[in-house]
């Protein structure tokens, strides 16, 4: 199955969601060297890239979602559900993440704890993604073609 969510046969779901995991990501680094004494300013940084990665992820959810609604193998769509709820889980807890940063006090490491859960999170939904992709072949199209080759009878070689 290709992925209707694609410009010139790339998927779009997989391009997009490289920005949020890597501003998340970043946030996490940014919490930990203010946890360890550094500026203040880390923490203004990881607020705007926990911002910035919530709406990232936003965006990339659309032709994830696209994506999803088209799965019409048992199997791939409990892989895609799982997915689907890790990586919305993910979202959540930035999104509260975000706004404790808000209300708690600078010193705080509540934010830097939601940030080490929630970059984990968006780590197993990652390898849920790469196995629907990777392990089951979800929208490769060498895959498919090679199905389609395999249904199909030997060709006979000219002798």
């Amino acid at each position: 199955m290709a992925s209707p969510a694609s410009i010139k046969k790339h998927p779009m779901h997989p391009i997009l969601v490289a920005l949020p995991i890597g501003l998340w990501i970043f946030a996490l680094v940014c919490d930990l060297v203010r946890a360890a004494g550094g500026a203040a300013n880390w923490g203004t940084v990881a607020t705007y890239c926990v911002a910035a990665g919530i709406v990232g992820a936003l965006i990339a959810a659309v032709p994830g979602l696209i994506d999803y609604l088209s799965i019409d193998e048992a199997e791939m769509k409990r892989i895609g559900t799982l997915h689907l709820a890790v990586n919305l889980g993910a979202v959540v807890l930035f999104v509260i993440n975000l706004w404790l940063r808000f209300r708690q006090p600078a010193e705080s490491n509540v934010p830097l704890a939601l940030s080490i859960i929630g970059v984990l999170a968006i780590g197993i939904g990652g390898w849920l993604g790469g196995e629907m992709v990777y392990v089951k072949g979800m929208a490769v199209e060498a895959v498919e073609k090679l199905a389609k080759k395999v249904g199909e009878p030997p060709r006979r070689r000219a002798a």
